[in-house]
């Protein structure tokens, strides 16, 4: 009888499936654009489930496979990089029984789909998951979204800025001490230890909970009022975020179930403890007349005074609690996840290209010659370092956290000009700018899959002073997104990488561990760069194993 009904079932979602698809492909041929159909949409939540296992499957099969399977595999755009808009041009469309995704490669197309927040809009659907506390600016409707983007945007301005550098100086400095006294056998973790180090940036910065670096071998985890710590309660959060994306956290507090799922549930609800701690002190803080500690959430309890006189408003103008909460979860998850990673990849590509360190340390000893360490002045010294945000730009180039951002079109058709075109977009179509694939277009960028941090050095020659950022043209470069809805944390982002760099090269080295005493540095480097190029895409780009490159910190004189 079971088997009957699931077959049943199979049948009715198949029949559907080539009718949908059909469909579809009548809609998407009056784009008169490159189609390929897919006859499962990679975004079917069950589909997602099972495509980790059906690819082990599919690898096997020693003859060659249908051309679309490639575009079912999840983070193909990471091995895809421009290739496919190199074979069909700057705009072509995937074709499901779902939807119609349209992918952009041309770089003014792009900017045009940024530019227009009412035609082409952010889908709140796919962001639904990320609603772990409550609701956010990711989110946020047409309506809501600029009274989140007001709020969340106030603390991070320029003055702010001096914080971060500060606070990842002294995290980097105890990392550089870890890191030097680490075994023979090299850094435990460089992924694991560069996700403390922006995890405690953060805390600090955005809402001024202070901790010293540990290591990722120092496992005991820290108690506060007999909870988990607001550290450890925020990092078991967000290294199980996909799960409580997809199963609110209240039903894994259960007795029944594995202590696992109950150690993450409990996290979970000890950060939200922690948010409400936070919420009631910068409430008593800011009642008493003070100025409060100038963290986002200041700002929050600002918004939500603001909301409170408000009651008797036709418009929301602040933040309700549940806004403040998921939009404090948000904010971490993206913020420190990605500039970890951002990190990570950073390390191992230094270690394999010393010529590279030594550019770094050149340019790093010329700016803070004669500076005691503690007077490293953020205003001063950040806008004197472009070589170290030449190799954050050209590793965000090559490994953008998120390779494509889509944006859907609204209730109307969409025209859109690409190359010398113009086409009309059908409503509610999945339009896709394809990050990945203009950061590593020829016609773009010359040597595309190269690391090469120099090519954003406008005077590659003479004093390092002399030397300025090299500017691409519009939106060949958009790891942050463009337009209105851009990230927040740019400068953020920026200042903490550049401060990790200053403080790790200026008197140390980076140096790959060899496998035998054989190997040559072009096998280190080749070794090296497989690693970095086995990425996964679960919510973000990440190496999928890195600490398989192990690394140790090597002093210089």
């Amino acid at each position: 009888m079971l088997a009957e009904l699931l077959g049943g079932v199979a049948l009715s979602y198949s029949v559907w499936s080539i009718f949908a698809l059909q469909q579809n492909y009548r809609r998407a041929t009056s784009m008169g654009i490159p189609l390929i159909w897919l006859p499962v949409d990679p975004l079917n939540v069950p589909f997602q489930v099972i495509e980790p296992h059906l690819f082990r499957l599919l690898d096997l099969i020693p003859f060659q496979l249908p051309p679309f399977i490639y575009h079912l595999r999840r983070g193909w755009y990471f091995g895809d990089k421009a290739d496919t808009h190199l074979k069909h041009g700057p705009v072509w469309a995937l074709v499901t029984p779902r939807d119609i995704h349209v992918h952009l490669s041309d770089a003014e197309a792009i900017h045009s789909v940024f530019s227009r927040r009412g035609d082409f809009i952010r889908p709140q659907k796919m962001y639904k998951l990320l609603e772990v506390y409550g609701p956010c600016i990711s989110t946020a409707d047409a309506t809501n979204w600029p009274r989140h983007r007001k709020i969340l945007a106030a603390p991070f301005n320029e003055a702010a800025m001096g914080y971060v550098w500060s606070e990842t100086l002294s995290q980097t400095k105890q990392l550089v001490a870890a890191w030097t006294s680490s075994s023979p056998a090299g850094i435990a973790s460089v992924a694991k230890d560069t996700r403390t180090l922006s995890l405690n940036v953060l805390a600090a910065v955005g809402f001024r909970r202070s901790f010293s670096f540990r290591t990722s071998d120092q496992t005991e985890a820290e108690k506060e009022s007999g909870m988990l710590s607001y550290r450890d309660a925020l990092q078991l959060v967000l290294d199980n975020a996909i799960l409580l994306m997809l199963v609110p956290y209240r039903h894994l507090v259960h007795s029944w179930l594995p202590i696992s799922l109950r150690k993450i549930g409990r996290a979970v609800a000890d950060f939200r403890d922690h948010m409400a701690q936070m919420l009631e002190a910068e409430t008593k803080s800011l009642n008493l007349g003070e100025k409060g500690s100038g963290s986002l959430m200041t700002s929050f309890i600002r918004a939500l005074d603001v909301q409170s006189k408000e009651t008797n408003s036709t418009s929301v103008q602040g933040l309700s609690v549940d806004e403040i909460f998921g939009n404090t979860f948000v904010i971490n998850f993206a913020g420190h996840d990605t500039t970890a990673n951002t990190l990570a990849f950073s390390t191992l590509l230094l270690a394999a290209y010393p010529e590279v360190q030594e550019w770094i340390a050149e340019e790093v000893q010329e700016v803070v010659a004669g500076i005691p360490g503690d007077e490293w002045n953020y205003a001063e010294l950040y806008p004197r370092l472009p070589r170290c945000r030449a190799v954050l730009f050209e590793t965000l180039r090559l490994y953008p956290p998120i390779m494509a951002l889509p944006k859907w079109t609204n209730d109307q058709p969409q025209s859109l000009r690409v190359g010398d075109r113009e086409i009309i977009i059908p409503p509610h179509t999945s339009v896709q700018p394809n990050i990945i694939a203009v950061q590593t277009h020829p016609q773009y960028w010359p040597e595309p899959r190269v690391w090469k941090p120099s090519r954003w050095i406008t005077a590659p020659t003479g004093a390092a002073e002399k030397e300025e950022m090299y500017v691409p043209p519009r939106d060949t470069f958009i790891p942050w997104s463009d337009g209105p809805q851009n990230c927040l944390g740019v400068k953020f982002s920026q200042v903490e990488f550049v401060a990790v760099l200053v403080r790790l090269l200026l008197q140390h080295r980076l140096v790959v561990i060899k496998q035998r005493s054989s190997e040559t540095d072009a096998e280190t480097t080749a070794r090296v760069w497989q690693v970095a190029n086995e990425c996964d895409a679960q919510m973000l780009l990440r190496m999928k194993d890195p600490d398989r490159v192990k690394l140790k910190l090597r002093r210089v004189e």
